[in-house]
């Protein structure tokens, strides 16, 4: 049987910053079909992980391949099929809902965007905002339009920056059952960031613990419990970042 190629395939990845290496030798996989985790403190290296997949900033070492092309030398084509959410990157704030979703649809070549608009605005509850300035938009129906825009192009590769930030529980477990549906029934690979362990221990295939720059444990999310004799993966994730954080432990 041929082997598929992954969805998403860094290595070796790199981030200098003068002496600061904010991204350090980071190399992992996902999967069609798959949600990956990526997960750590504060500064861990995750937003610049995410920019340097999206192209927005550039690697001081590594590959990127998505969907089979190099990110470097075939940027257009690696990044047709990707899209991005993150609650610290709203959208125009001075157009409505239906405007910017248009707009994006627009930039990604959305063939039948009024009709894949439509379905977007129900299935992210965004109906009766849609002559709404998103501006003026709680932050929950805020990170509900950028969740709607992620999904305007049916990406393969969907990269999830806190994508339940400012959600309340009952919204929030409806799009985590979305973007599951997502992978599982589009084949999308995701990739998602997030400080909430529930979440991640919900939703994701395998996690990567990140620090300083570095993949610290990988897994699936209940087997590195297992292993390491934690009480969750909460746990775990303090007890990793605990270490990480100590200068003694770090040197040892």
């Amino acid at each position: 049987m041929a082997v598929m190629e992954p969805v998403l395939a860094v290595s070796g990845l790199c981030k200098t910053y003068g002496a600061l290496r904010a991204v350090d030798g980071v190399t992992f996989e996902v999967a069609a079909g798959e949600i990956v985790g990526l997960v750590g403190p504060n500064g861990a290296g995750k937003t610049t992980t995410i920019n340097m997949i999206l192209g927005v900033l550039q690697t001081t070492a590594g590959a990127i391949r998505i969907d089979g092309f190099d990110i470097a030398r075939r940027r257009t084509q690696a990044l047709a099929n990707t899209n991005f959410a993150a609650a610290y990157a709203p959208l125009p704030g001075n157009l409505t809902v239906e405007q910017n979703l248009r707009v994006f649809g627009m930039i990604y070549c959305v063939k039948d965007l009024s009709a894949r608009i439509e379905t977007l605005l129900g299935e992210y509850d965004l109906v009766r905002h849609r002559k709404t300035k998103t501006g003026v938009l709680s932050s929950g129906e805020q990170t509900r339009v950028t969740l709607a825009k992620a999904m305007l192009n049916r990406p393969k590769l969907l990269l999830l920056d806190e994508p339940t930030a400012s959600i309340d529980p009952a919204t929030a477990r409806r799009i985590r059952r979305h973007i599951v549906d997502v992978a599982e029934k589009a084949g999308a690979g995701v990739l998602w960031t997030s400080h909430n362990m529930y979440e991640v221990a919900e939703v994701c295939d395998r996690v990567l613990f990140l620090s300083r720059g570095r993949i610290l444990l990988a897994g699936e999310p209940a087997a590195l419990v297992r292993e390491h004799g934690a009480a969750s993966l909460e746990d775990l994730f303090v007890s990793v970042a605990n270490e990480a954080l100590d200068p003694q432990a770090a040197a040892s």
